[in-house]
This record gives C-alpha cells, sequence and structure tokens, in this order.
C-alpha cells in the first residue's frame, strides 16, 4: 500500500517513485520514470513530465508543469503558474526530443508565481525568484532576482529576508539571526 496521497482525479502512470508522506491534488498527472521525494505537496493540475527528479519537502502551487530535464532538490516552492522550458529553440514541426536541456533548481530555491525559467539556466542555492520574473541566465546562490529579462537586486538569507551587506561584507538575517559572507561578488552562511 502506497504511504502518500493522491487525489483520486490525479493520474499516477508506471515507473514512478513518490516518497512517503507526499500529496498528489486533483487532476495533476504524474508521467513514467519520475522521481518524488518525500513530504512533497504536488497542487492542483500540476505536470510532472518522465524523469524529473524533485527532492523531498518541494512544493508545487497549482497550475505547474515541469517538463524532461529538470531537477529540484529538496525544499524548493514554485509559486503558481510559473514554467519552466525544456527546449531553447521549440518549432511544432521539428522534432526535438532528445535535446532537451538541463535545468538545475538548487535546494531552498523559491520561484514566485507566473516566472518563467528558461531551461539551461541552473538556479543557485536558496535563490529567491521574484513573481513574474523571466529567468534568462544563471541565477547565483542566495541572489534576490526580478524583471523581464530577471536582474538581480539583491542578496536574500535563507528565511527569505533581504540581505543588507557592510562595509565588511557581513550581514545578518532579520527573522534568523544567522549570519551571511559577501566576498567576491558571491554569498556564504557564515
Amino acid at each position: 500500500m502506497a504511504d502518500f496521497f493522491a487525489h483520486e482525479t490525479a493520474v499516477i502512470d508506471e515507473n514512478c517513485f513518490i516518497g512517503s508522506g507526499t500529496k498528489i491534488w486533483h487532476f495533476s498527472h504524474i508521467m513514467p520514470d519520475c522521481i518524488i521525494g518525500e513530504r512533497c505537496n504536488i497542487g492542483q493540475n500540476c505536470v510532472i513530465s518522465p524523469n524529473v527528479v524533485l527532492g523531498s519537502n518541494v512544493k508545487i502551487q497549482n497550475n505547474v508543469s515541469i517538463y524532461t530535464g529538470v531537477t529540484c532538490e529538496d525544499d524548493v516552492f514554485l509559486g503558481p503558474s510559473m514554467v519552466f522550458t525544456n527546449v531553447i529553440n521549440p518549432r511544432s514541426g521539428v522534432n526535438r526530443r532528445g535535446q532537451y536541456a538541463k535545468t538545475i533548481v538548487k535546494k531552498g530555491v523559491s520561484i514566485g508565481a507566473n516566472a518563467t525559467i528558461v531551461c539551461g539556466n541552473n538556479i543557485g542555492t536558496y535563490a529567491f525568484i521574484g513573481a513574474g520574473a523571466v529567468v534568462t541566465k544563471e541565477v547565483e546562490p542566495y541572489a534576490l532576482v526580478v524583471g523581464n529579462p530577471a536582474k538581480q537586486i539583491g542578496w536574500i538569507s535563507e528565511f527569505g529576508q533581504r540581505l543588507d551587506f557592510d562595509e565588511n561584507g557581513l550581514a545578518v538575517c532579520s527573522e534568523s539571526n544567522e549570519q551571511y559572507k559577501l566576498s567576491k561578488g558571491k554569498v556564504s552562511k557564515l
């Protein structure tokens, strides 16, 4: 017996691994050969395409399709109706199966509602993609990016709070009191 929940309208194809405590809601389709970690929440009307890998505690809001080539690590949040692409130059009359670009969404990333992630652009650990942003290049760990095309406007903590670095390159998260260091354009938690 499965130790995950799937709503009666969800479709789960063969050869999927679904971790314990995961919930799959109304009208969602889990396609063959997916790996879905523990304690994930897959909202209404979602599609998880073949060979997608989701870590544990991934939260997927309604109307999100995760296409072949995408990997989401642990603790990723995907906002309502956000979009991944998987072919850089799609054409209806040209079969590009087997040319899917890889996109890795690292641990702790949040992607806002209606954002678009153009394939082949990895999102760094704990980055925060604002609602409606269009990501057309790699995103650094802890970066806060917004707009179309997405541009970095600051840095963000693991708790989702803006980081204000002092003249020594140090910042403290206002929620967790954890310390961060900015050095040579890279942020690390101390």
